[in-house]
């Protein structure tokens, strides 16, 4: 079998299932490294591109972005990595290096040419996966590389922005949706120090959400808790796709308080400008991060001993993963072992 051959599972079409699909990837480049993968994580954003629901799709589509593995190429340009060493991959496999945002280390807003792990770019349901040096992080002895993968996307996407609103110990931060993202944002926030609500649609999780670290648990769509809680919150992580009464939540901002989205909700956000104007409040939002904020993440992790909550799958069972993934049971994510040997 030649060094450079993949095998993966693939979807040919969009919605379809996936299938065995191997191809010969090439020479290594310089700058890449190649990773025999381990672990994948299973992520919502795997089943739209599946699905072709952000009509970005590339066929045949090897998803996979949450991926946890060991070296076994380095390019003659990649620093800092050495052969066998235990690494993950997110969402990002390439960023250009030169344009402005990453000089200025924020090569996850590159301008000069990103390119998704998978968007055009075979991903981790595979054997093995590249990406360029700079997006393959070291993982800490530390952390269990089983559970680790769901870190490097839906970690990295709600430890952001609490880097980026510079939260603190002092502050009171509300989560909106107790999924996938969620969860884990309960668990960082939780070993950050933070005050911590919980907003769910489905309160029967309340014992296993408090027992995760939140402080209080809340209907999502309980209009009278919003009401009492009027200037409260410092950060609001929303990590739901459906639109809420988000006039109602900016109401239970505290002064430079933020309504951050992380959930692709796809209707337009009525806002007053006067809400955002009285209180200085503002709405943002992100995806997922740098490498310096990955590596963050991955070494307060391994210090804290925060880890997603799994369920594991064989990868030869993906399907079987997705229809779980589907079914809306999940607690709280997916994770593929690699079985191709």
């Amino acid at each position: 079998m030649s060094d450079n051959l993949i095998r993966a599972f693939a979807a040919m079409n969009a919605g379809e299932a996936l299938v065995p699909y191997q191809f010969d990837a090439g020479e290594l480049q310089a700058h890449q490294v190649e990773v025999k993968v381990e672990y994948c994580g299973l992520c919502h954003s795997d089943v739209s591109i599946i699905q072709n629901d952000w009509k970005s799709s590339v066929y045949p589509a090897i998803p996979g972005h949450e991926i946890i593995g060991t070296i076994t190429q380095l390019g003659s340009e990649a620093k800092g990595l050495k052969l066998g060493q235990r690494v993950g991959i997110g969402w990002t496999a390439e960023s250009c290096q030169h344009c402005d945002p990453c000089i200025s280390g924020q090569q996850v807003q590159c301008t000069g040419g990103k390119t998704a792990t998978i968007v055009g770019h075979a991903g981790g349901f595979a054997d093995k996966v590249r990406a360029g040096w700079q997006w393959v992080i070291p993982l800490p002895d530390d952390l269990d590389p089983v559970s680790a993968g769901p870190l490097l996307c839906g970690g990295i996407t709600v430890f952001d922005p609490i880097l980026q609103h510079q939260i603190q110990a002092i502050h009171h931060v509300a989560v909106i949706g107790i999924g996938g993202l969620g969860h884990m944002a309960i668990k960082l926030l939780k070993a950050w120090g933070c005050e911590i609500t919980a907003f769910t649609s489905s309160l029967d999780k309340t014992d296993e959400l408090k027992t995760m670290g939140a402080d209080h648990v809340l209907s999502s769509r309980d209009t009278a808790a919003l009401k009492a809680h009027r200037g409260t919150f410092d950060l609001i992580l929303s990590t739901v796709n459906v639109t809420l009464d988000w006039q109602a939540y900016l109401s239970t901002l505290a002064p430079n308080g933020s309504v951050h989205m992380l959930g692709l909700a796809l209707e337009p956000m009525q806002i007053p400008a006067g809400m955002l104007i009285s209180g200085a409040k503002s709405v943002t939002g992100s995806s997922t991060g740098s490498p310096a904020a990955l590596r963050q993440l991955l070494k307060f992790a391994a210090r804290q001993n925060i880890a997603p909550q799994i369920e594991l799958f064989p990868m030869s069972q993906v399907n079987e993963a997705i229809e779980r993934l589907h079914s809306g049971q999940v607690r709280y994510r997916v994770v593929l072992k690699a079985d191709f040997d």
